[in-house]
C-alpha cells in the first residue's frame, strides 16, 4: 500500500481563487477572538456550506485541558446546527503563534482530522481544506480526508 497526499502550496493569498481567499479572510478576521488564556495560541476556522453560508469557530481552552475544543470542531458543529443537512464545501484554518516564529500553515490535530473525516462520511462528499497563516502562506488539500487516510470508522467509506 502506498499513501500519497497532494497539497497545493501558495506563498501568499494573492494567487488563490476568490472563494478561497474570502474564506481565509473570514477566518483571519476572527483570529484572536477565541479563548486561549493558557497557550495564547489562537486558531480560527471559517467553514463554507455548499450554498455559500460561512460559519466561524475559534479555539476554546479550559483550565481542565481535555475540556477545551479546537476551532475546527467548533466551526463544523456551528455549521451543522445552523445549516442542518447542508454539505460543507470547504474549511479554512488559520492560527497566530504567540512566539511569532512560525509562518507556515499548520495541519489540524488528529481529533479534528477524524471529525472532518466523519463530516465527509455524513455528507457523502469531500470537503476542501485550506491551511493558512495570517501572513499569507497557504496549503490546499482538495479533500480533508487525505490527511487521515486510515481513519477509524464503523462503516465502509462511500
Amino acid at each position: 500500500m502506498k499513501i500519497e497526499i497532494q497539497i497545493e502550496c501558495h506563498s501568499t493569498h494573492q494567487g488563490l481563487e476568490v472563494k478561497d481567499k474570502q474564506l481565509l479572510e473570514a477566518a483571519i478576521t476572527r483570529l484572536g477572538t477565541g479563548h486561549a488564556p493558557y497557550s495564547n495560541f489562537h486558531v480560527s476556522v471559517a467553514v463554507r456550506t455548499r450554498s455559500g453560508q460561512v460559519f466561524i469557530g475559534t479555539n476554546q481552552e479550559n483550565a481542565s485541558f481535555p475540556v477545551g475544543i479546537c476551532a475546527e470542531r467548533v466551526a463544523i458543529s456551528v455549521a451543522n446546527m445552523q445549516a442542518p443537512g447542508e454539505a460543507l464545501d470547504a474549511l479554512a484554518v488559520v492560527y497566530r503563534d504567540p512566539s511569532g516564529l512560525h509562518k507556515t500553515p499548520l495541519a489540524p490535530c488528529g481529533m479534528c482530522r477524524q471529525a472532518m473525516r466523519e463530516q465527509s462520511f455524513r455528507q457523502h462528499t469531500p470537503m476542501r481544506l485550506l491551511m493558512g497563516h495570517e501572513d499569507g502562506a497557504t496549503w490546499i488539500c482538495e479533500s480533508a480526508d487525505a490527511l487521515l487516510p486510515l481513519s477509524f470508522t464503523l462503516r465502509e467509506p462511500a
